[in-house]
């Protein structure tokens, strides 16, 4: 069984890695915004304000209902046959999350199981990665500019146009990641004093980036 954490700047790729993860190992995804546009759907007083907070951006969904989400997700594949461990994309934003993450790993008897991996980018990097980064017009696709996808000109997938996303103005990006260096730098301080932090370099080629993390969890 594997579980595997994936932390880094926006813009580091680890949803890219995460995708490479689930497709080589057969492991279920887990992504808090995909939990959260889940929880959305229910329409009783949390779904509704959720939609309002996600209209906001920039206002974080309260960390009592993360791990709520996390929870539920944590039983149903529990209970899963032939479950094979998972990737966790988009824990962590804040100190707490990261405590509350251990205490539920403990929990469900995963700790030994864990690798915590950082996909370590600078700010830099962050900001150039993200205001280059497009989007396809037709299907939401997002395409990260990183080694071969520099040189898309149409989507990969459905070959459909593709955009710079509106919501990555230089002002947008900044906040998002002033808002790491606040507050998620935190978390991931947490992990590391524990020791169960890997940090990787996720300023090579995708590629390299997914050979090193297979090192890590062999």
């Amino acid at each position: 069984m594997k579980i595997i954490i994936l932390l880094g700047r926006p813009g580091s790729g680890k949803g890219t890695q995460a995708k490479l993860l689930i497709k080589k190992f057969g492991l279920e995804y887990i992504g808090v915004g995909d939990l959260v546009r889940t929880r959305q759907q229910i329409k009783d007083f949390s779904g509704q304000k959720l939609l309002k907070v996600s209209a906001k951006k920039g206002e974080l969904v309260p960390s009592f209902l993360i791990s709520s989400f996390w929870t539920a997700k944590f039983e149903e594949l529990k209970q899963k046959p032939k479950f094979k461990g998972f990737v966790l994309d988009g824990s962590s934003r804040i100190l707490i999350e990261s405590q509350l993450i251990v205490e539920a790993l403990k929990w469900y008897q995963w700790q030994k199981n864990t690798k915590i991996i950082l996909v370590d980018i600078s700010e830099k990097e962050s900001i150039w990665r993200l205001t280059k980064r497009r989007i396809c017009k037709d299907c939401g696709r997002i395409i990260p500019y990183i080694g071969e996808f520099k040189k898309i000109k149409k989507c990969d997938k459905c070959q459909g146009k593709l955009i710079i996303r509106k919501d990555q103005s230089l002002s947008a990006i900044k906040k998002r990641i002033k808002e790491f260096n606040e507050k998620t730098k935190l978390a991931i301080n947490y992990y590391q004093k524990q020791g169960t932090l890997i940090k990787v370099n996720g300023e090579q080629s995708i590629e390299a980036i997914h050979k090193d993390i297979l090192e890590i969890i062999k």
